[in-house]
């Protein structure tokens, strides 16, 4: 099927990403939120966004033609006639699930149901619905203006045909869509965790300061960032789910917290989005280690 019209589930950071590189590719969206200030707030972080693109030259079109492909709502019943949906609300199975079951039966029966989740299972997910074989992982990455990665997660139940839409349905919006199963982590989580947590690790047991680990991976293997300027760009917090989700699929001592990833996040130090983190972000254009 073509796909035209699409639904997005939620304005936050990367909702709001996904429609705006959605809208820009030249398809009609549709964002719900459960309240109108979300939509407000997630609006004009698009609006920024967009007029950066404007100002370097990079929008094919005009400001104007991009904005009239975006709609807001809160109205569940807004998302009926769309060709896919696409979830991206915040990371917790249940809440998850009841968005779903909500629209299950408000959505047409051919649409596709995507989720954008970084951890959670795919196949969990869609036991909320009775669309089994139109149901995929579609996993961006932040910013999604910018990062060109979208893993496209096909479970047991989901059929070629829809599989080959939503990989399709990434490269029209410019990604670089690579095919992976409905396995925890996915494929850069499930190598990426991992080495958060070993660098996290690594300083706990002496191996080195906080700046010295990052300048050294960065400078010794080419990373664009260290490991924990990358966690404090993540959300610690964010990570630290992840390695619950992944522990209790494996049981394996390398996707489990250290215990000073779970002491930061009880403390609220999530990283750049609370001001603390590894890092302290006081003056944002020169982050400070932590005393940790």
């Amino acid at each position: 099927m073509e796909l035209k019209k699409v639904g997005v589930l939620g304005c936050g950071l990367m909702g709001s990403g996904i429609a705006q590189v959605a809208a820009t590719a030249g398809f009609d969206i549709t964002v719900l939120e459960v309240e109108q200030k979300y939509l407000e707030k997630g609006f004009a972080a698009i609006e920024k966004s967009l007029a950066k693109f404007a100002e370097k030259g990079t929008l094919k079109e005009s400001l104007d033609a991009v904005r009239g492909r975006l709609k807001g709502t809160t109205n569940n019943q807004d998302l009926a006639d769309c060709d896919i949906v696409i979830e991206a609300i915040i990371e917790n199975l249940e809440a998850k699930k009841k968005m779903y079951a909500s629209l299950d039966g408000i959505v047409k029966k051919e649409a596709i149901f995507a989720s954008n989740t970084s951890s959670i299972s795919i196949t969990e997910l869609l036991t909320s619905t009775k669309r089994p074989d139109r149901f995929v992982g579609l996993h961006f990455f932040n910013p999604v203006p910018l990062m060109k990665l979208v893993e496209v997660v096909r479970t047991i139940a989901t059929s070629d045909e829809v599989y080959e839409s939503a990989y399709e349905f990434a490269k029209k919006l410019g990604k670089v869509p690579v095919r992976t199963s409905d396995k925890t982590g996915f494929i850069v989580n499930r190598l990426l965790v991992p080495y958060l947590l070993d660098a996290i690790r690594a300083y706990e047991e002496g191996v080195g300061s906080i700046e010295d680990i990052d300048i050294s991976m960065k400078l010794g293997c080419g990373y664009p960032m260290g490991p924990f300027t990358l966690l404090d760009f993540v959300g610690l917090d964010t990570t630290y789910y992840i390695t619950q989700v992944m522990f209790d699929e494996f049981k394996e001592r390398r996707f489990a917290s250290p215990p000073l990833l779970k002491r930061l996040v009880m403390a609220g130090w999530y990283g750049r989005k609370t001001g603390k983190g590894f890092y302290d972000y006081t003056d944002p254009s020169n982050p400070k280690a932590n005393k940790l």
